[in-house]
């Protein structure tokens, strides 16, 4: 993992993503995350006491729609990040400070079953039992990129990442299950003109959701991810990753149609990547979906 993707936040935390939702609603999301914390390189670098620190800004609007007679959503994201890290590199201390906008991800998703596409009135009457979805999520290279640096806000490569996942409902809590690989193309200006090739990242989440009253829920999250080793120029970097993170999420109903999410995580055990710490907030706004 290479500190321009320590930045991308791979592995997201997102509890309650296979949901039933009446079709036609929209929801505008704004949101800030600081991540701080320590990063271990690909092998091949000669890095030492990497830290990063993160100020990330996203903006991301979702859509419920009806396909072919099931629930699905599709959504679209826009990071924009500030970013600054320090190391020892080849012996000397060096530091960099990079700022721009991440690379853009854009997801849709089903609910195979247990959720049918539902208008609000239809949806009043809806309760969940059992959910299994399935979503493919694409990002592309739109990011920031300094090719001659190590530190970026893009990683200058396309990503393709589908996931499965179950959604239990055992009233008032939620069990959740996803499971995921993320694809990479090739990097092809690492460091200037290096080829940087990685392998699958495979990722699982678990998440326990708990409805309080008033709308207000609140979760414990956990995610394990293996793979993505590397090679620069086909010398392997011996780098697989093996990492778990758990998190907390707590969301807040402000009103119909505004609420407040905030959220924390911290890695656990790290073998390769970042092990930091992230703290952040989002506002959400939904509307439509009919009277």
């Amino acid at each position: 993992m290479t500190l321009g993707a320590f930045g991308a936040a791979a592995q997201d935390l997102e509890p309650r993503a296979y949901t039933n939702t009446p079709v036609g609603m929209n929801f505008a999301i704004a949101g800030y995350a600081w991540s701080s914390g320590e990063v271990t390189t690909d092998s091949s670098i000669p890095l030492e006491d990497g830290r990063v620190r993160i100020h990330a800004a996203v903006l991301a609007y979702a859509r419920s729609l009806d396909l072919f007679g099931k629930s699905g959503k599709i959504d679209v994201i826009v990071p924009y990040a500030w970013e600054s890290g320090s190391a020892t590199f080849a012996g000397q201390p060096m530091s960099r400070s990079v700022r721009g906008q991440g690379d853009p991800r854009v997801r849709l998703s089903i609910n195979l079953y247990g959720a049918p596409a539902l208008t609000r009135e239809e949806y009043a009457e809806y309760r969940q039992d059992l959910i299994v979805g399935a979503s493919l999520q694409l990002a592309a290279p739109l990011g920031q990129y300094d090719e001659p640096r190590l530190l970026n806000v893009g990683s200058n490569r396309w990503a393709f990442k589908p996931e499965i996942g179950i959604s239990k409902n055992l009233d008032p809590l939620i069990l959740e299950l996803s499971l995921a690989g993320t694809f990479y193309t090739d990097n092809r200006d690492f460091l200037g003109e290096k080829l940087r090739e990685q392998d699958p990242v495979y990722a699982a989440q678990l998440h326990a959701i708990y409805a309080f009253r008033n709308g207000i829920w609140g979760a414990l999250d956990a995610t394990y991810y293996r793979g993505g080793e590397s090679s620069i120029d086909g010398t392997a970097n011996h780098d697989l990753q093996s990492n778990t993170r758990a998190g907390a999420t707590l969301a807040l109903p402000l009103d119909r149609h505004n609420s407040l999410k905030l959220f924390a995580s911290h890695g656990v055990s790290v073998r390769f990547g970042g092990r930091y710490n992230t703290i952040g907030a989002a506002w959400q706004v939904r509307w439509g979906g009919g009277p």
